[in-house]
């Protein structure tokens, strides 16, 4: 039977406390802290972090990427291929962007359960990840909060099986976003519950019971999307729920992750699952997919090491003032440097291997591991001399340690200053790279760093993505 099969998940470190945004505006800003996306992520970058640990944790090697968010980089381009390109997918892969609703997170997660047990795919990766922006002084503000979330789907070394699935459409406006809109709206929350939440997401429970031949007593732990905590606790309470039984939404640590929200409480409920426990998980917006999983013995090995947990607290909080900078929600003063050069399309193109999956060579007579520069492939091995006599050599997935760096006050950047350095890649290799994530007085020479994927900067509406080193978490 087709089912889960691995997890990865990405937060970003940094946090940004309610408290902070409620003291700008003079009132209270709640509790917890929101996940802030950095100033060189976006969904794509979050994407091909989660997929990659999804991959690292045991994830095979996916035929299909199936994509799922609302906020999406290009309004014309599938960004799904991006992140395949990034995550070392192979050219065959089947790629696929879910988009335009809360519920794509959910829908990608059929749409790969279904071309399992059909035979057209044998694993397919379902990657959900948004960076949804509220409105200065709203609730949206309060309460969204950036993640991503990937599941790889198959029918070998399932740790929880998909048994039963049933899904509803439902043409109700609560939450919406226009092509011109920047920011998300919604309709008054008393309207929202009783005329669309609560009797949607209770149909489609109801039904998926009756499909399934099950009762709700029947679930170990009942995962469910809602807007926020009181919505939540409003379907536990009409459903009369057990509270004990309802996973914990999340929203005090890391807010309301849009599209991979429902996704992420399913990967905190299987951290802690147990062998034949049954979880109940259902996606919501524009109507629901609920889904009955039964948890294998397979579960213990996924949970030798925490998924979830361990990226619920942030490390580097930031101000209010830095969270308006990143998302360009005022406007700063300009660089007075020399501006970048445009993005060529026809050098990407040609250096995708690199720029994209960060591929070297390695020389077939010594071994000797070397980085191209862009716009120049090495020819000759800086061990042993030896000319063209090259194989392609992946930096992306090796730890490096960190030789040399520098701290640069007039770089052009929105996190100032920029911080600058020289890697050594273990097992070989050497690479000038911009560093991300870091506290500069913490950075030491011979730390070991990695390597994330990251936007660089843009031009002509074409985003420049290459990787960037970080201190390993």
């Amino acid at each position: 039977m087709a089912g889960i099969t691995s997890i990865g998940v990405y937060i970003p470190i940094y946090r940004l406390n309610r408290e902070e945004i409620g003291k700008v505006w003079g009132g209270r800003g709640g509790g917890g802290a929101k996940a802030v996306a950095g100033y060189d992520e976006d969904t794509v970058t979050m994407a091909v972090a989660a997929a990659i640990d999804c991959l690292n944790r045991g994830g095979n090697e996916a035929d299909g990427l199936f994509l799922a968010t609302t906020s999406a980089p290009y309004r014309e381009k599938m960004s799904a291929g991006i992140v395949a390109s990034a995550a070392d997918f192979k050219d065959e892969c089947q790629a696929a962007d879910f988009t335009d609703s809360l519920r794509a997170g959910a829908a990608a997660l059929k749409a790969a359960c279904d071309a399992v047990k059909a035979g057209s795919a044998k694993n397919v990766m379902v990657v959900a990840a948004d960076t949804r922006l509220g409105a200065a002084k709203g609730t949206f503000e309060q309460t969204l909060g950036d993640g991503a979330v990937a599941i790889t789907v198959g029918k070998n070394s399932v740790i929880a099986e998909i048994e039963n699935s049933y899904s509803l459409f439902s043409e109700f406006t609560d939450v919406w976003r226009t092509s011109e809109d920047k920011f998300p709206k919604s309709a008054e929350g008393r309207f929202v519950d009783d005329v669309g939440y609560l009797p949607i997401m209770q149909a489609v429970i109801e039904g998926l019971l009756k499909k399934a031949k099950l009762e709700i007593k029947d679930f170990s732990k009942i995962v469910y999307y809602a807007n926020d905590v009181r919505q939540h606790a409003g379907l536990t309470r009409r459903l009369k729920l057990d509270k004990e039984k309802v996973q914990d939404p999340l929203f005090s640590d890391i807010g309301n992750t849009g599209a991979a929200a429902g996704l992420l409480m399913l990967a905190a409920a299987l951290e802690k699952a147990k062998p034949n426990d049954r979880i109940l998980y259902v996606g919501y917006g524009d109507g629901a997919d609920a889904f009955a999983l039964k948890v294998t013995d397979e579960i213990k090995k996924f949970q030798k090491s925490p998924v979830v947990s361990n990226k619920l607290t942030g490390k580097i909080n930031i101000t209010y003032g830095q969270y308006l900078t990143w998302r360009g929600m005022v406007p700063v003063e300009a660089s007075t440097l020399p501006e970048r050069s445009a993005i060529s399309l026809q050098s990407r193109w040609r250096e995708r291997k690199t720029i994209l999956a960060l591929y070297g060579v390695k020389c077939k007579k010594c071994g000797a591991p070397q980085m191209n520069q862009l716009g120049q492939n090495v020819r000759v091995c800086v061990q042993c001399q030896t000319k063209d006599q090259f194989e392609p050599y992946k930096f992306a997935d090796k730890k490096a340690k960190l030789f040399t760096y520098s701290v640069d006050q007039l770089m052009p950047t929105l996190n100032p200053p920029g911080v600058n350095g020289v890697v050594d890649f273990e097992g070989g290799g050497r690479l000038i790279v911009e560093f991300t994530d870091c506290e500069i007085d913490k950075l030491k020479v011979d730390m070991v760093m990695e390597m994330t994927f990251r936007k660089m900067f843009d031009t002509k509406s074409i985003i420049n993505y290459f990787w960037k080193a970080k201190p390993v978490e």
